[in-house]
């Protein structure tokens, strides 16, 4: 088709700047002496492109976050990392002035929800809970991962570290650590564990203690750590590494014996509680820690904004108050620190799941 010279000669244009709020600068361009001058379809065309331009300038204008925002975990609904993400995404909502929705998608000791996350645009609109067993375990349990700890994601901020509680049956007649190292050494492998899972925390802290005290203690994996709780306390198994905040309340009632926390000191939680390493396993230590990432590539304004806003609400004296009560201790770790911490643990990680054998397929 022949263009008008008319057409040919337009070049007018109508320059709009747009300033937002992570400062950056977007412009549209609208041709607007020329579309009075072209034909019928020409015409239409020509509006078309204008409105397209003018909508992309407003949506690009549009300041974060502008809709709600997903923050997945692949844990349970009751449990510890629930507990902490909640916590977190209230008052992170609250901040934002967005709703930050929780996901909760249970399978494979984070596995399957971090595969996910990864694959998942990095606008800022989906978050996911950062655990120990998720990146720095994992990569060793598993031959194979949908993700890659250190590839696939943008590092945001660290919260907190808290310790596991190891606690017994009360018929088991044992009080303290040598007392459980003995037995567990008299009974060869008869002695059983519970954890919520292969690669839970429950899992490797009992893993790290059977290497370190060179015991074999047989694992029994449930679906979650709550039935695993439930079944230590009828004595259907004898021990568990649980999660703090789960098990504090039967520890008080009476219905499961504490012997240690896994953490180098003692939790504010159960003061009267020794670690490990103070009752009779010299050096041992395991902590979880819980933080927030999101897919890799996402803009550095997001990124600084969402770390921002997670110091500022952990330095708030509710947030302190409420993971205290967990058993939880703040652990703030800024993008590039907590992406080193990460790195140190898959290290760590490793050398023990290579010692103990623990896989997961």
């Amino acid at each position: 088709m022949r263009i008008p010279r008319h057409a040919a000669t337009c070049g007018q244009t109508d320059e709009k700047l747009m300033q937002t709020t992570d400062g950056y600068r977007y412009a549209a361009y609208a041709p607007l002496a020329c579309v009075t001058q072209l034909p019928g379809k020409l015409l239409l065309l020509g509006v078309a492109g204008v409105c397209a331009l003018v909508l992309a300038g407003r949506a690009a204008a549009q300041p974060y976050p502008s809709k709600p925002i997903r923050f997945v975990l692949g844990y349970s609904p009751g449990g510890a990392s629930d507990v902490v993400a909640r916590i977190v995404g209230t008052r992170l909502s609250d901040a934002l002035g967005q709703p930050v929705v929780i996901d909760n998608r249970p399978a494979a000791a984070g596995s399957a929800a971090a595969g996910m996350v990864a694959r998942t645009p990095a606008d800022g609109y989906t978050l996911m809970l950062a655990a120990t067993s998720t990146l720095a375990v994992n990569p060793s349990m598993y031959k194979s991962l949908p993700y890659d700890s250190l590839k696939d994601f943008t590092y945001l901020a660290n919260f907190v570290s808290m310790p596991n509680l190891l606690v017994v049956n009360p018929n088991i007649a044992v009080k303290s650590v040598p007392e459980l190292i003995a037995l567990a050494k008299a009974e060869d492998g008869r002695l059983t564990y519970a954890s919520a899972g292969i690669g839970s925390s429950n899992h490797f802290t009992a893993e790290l203690f059977n290497y370190m005290a060179k015991v074999r203690m047989t694992h029994i994996p449930y679906k979650g750590g709550g039935p695993a709780l439930v079944d230590v306390a009828g004595g259907q198994v004898a021990v568990i590494f649980a999660t703090i905040v789960s098990a504090i309340p039967l520890a008080k009632s009476g219905r499961l014996r504490p012997l240690g926390v896994t953490s180098a000191n003692r939790s504010p939680s159960m003061p009267d509680v020794p670690t490990i390493a103070e009752a009779g396993l010299p050096g041992y230590e395991s902590t979880i820690w819980y933080g927030m990432v999101m897919p890799a590539g996402a803009p550095r304004p997001i990124v600084a904004r969402l770390s921002s806003e997670i110091e500022k609400l952990l330095k708030t004296q509710d947030v302190k108050d409420r993971f205290q009560t967990l058993g939880a201790e703040i652990m703030y770790l800024p993008p590039e620190r907590f992406e080193q911490y990460v790195r140190a643990e898959i290290k760590k990680w490793s050398i023990v799941v290579k010692e103990t054998g623990m896989r997961a397929d």
